[in-house]
Formats: structure tokens, sequence, C-alpha cells
């Protein structure tokens, strides 16, 4: 009791920030990067991807509460920042290092990437 007078009550810790496009565009790179570090030394390509998605999954959980500005204010589940990370960390391979991606992930990664490419040309651009 005596200590409850003297010790003032713990204020609650404010939510955390949500990661923003910044944040994201670096965590991204950072997680392609270890795909690639990580193929260079003999990793299957699958394992270095799921590998680096799940760090960056970990990262976005740990120090935004799960929360991606450009995605919305709702946090999104480890699961969620898993399978969207580790798509990030191949897409971002294909960009930095094609050469240690998977022929089949390879084919696959840049047919949808010119798929999307007509659709983000038309979408208006975010930043005015």
């Amino acid at each position: 009791m005596l200590l409850a007078m003297v010790l003032p009550a713990a204020a609650a810790a404010p939510a955390p920030a949500p990661a923003s496009e910044s944040q994201m565009t670096l965590y991204t790179r950072a997680a392609a990067l270890n795909v690639c570090i990580a193929r260079a030394a003999g990793v299957d390509f699958d394992k270095a991807a799921t590998i680096a998605g799940d760090t960056i999954a970990q990262l976005i959980q740990g120090e935004h509460g799960g929360v991606i500005a450009v995605v919305g204010g709702q946090p999104l589940s480890v699961e969620e920042l898993r399978k969207g990370s580790i798509n990030s960390a191949v897409i971002g391979a294909v960009e930095i290092c094609p050469q240690q991606v998977p022929p089949e992930v390879l084919k696959t990664v840049q047919a949808a990437l010119r798929q999307a490419a007509p659709a983000a040309a038309g979408a208006p651009s975010p930043r005015r």
C-alpha cells in the first residue's frame, strides 16, 4: 500500500504509430536483400523468402502493432502480415537479384507485374 502511494500510477503506453509508406519501402527492401543474400549462400528459395517475410511481419507487428498506414487503420494479423511480407520479399528479389529467383517464380512474378502495370497507370497518383 505504501508503495502505491509513493509511485504514481503507470501511464498507459501510447499506441504504436502505423508503419509509414517509407518504412514499408525500407522493410520490403531489407526483406528482398535478405532473400538475395540467403540465395547466394545456397539457401532454398522458399525457405529464404519465408524467413525474410516472417522477419518483416514480426517487425511490423512489434513496432507498429500490425498497422500499416497505406492499408488502413486496422491491425493486421501476423498471418496477414506474413503473407504480404513474403510476397513483397519475392517481388523485391525479382527486382534486385533476378538471377537468384527460380525461373518459374521469376516468370510468374514478372507476368503479374506486367498485368498490374496497366491498372496502376490508370489509377490516380497517391502523391499530389
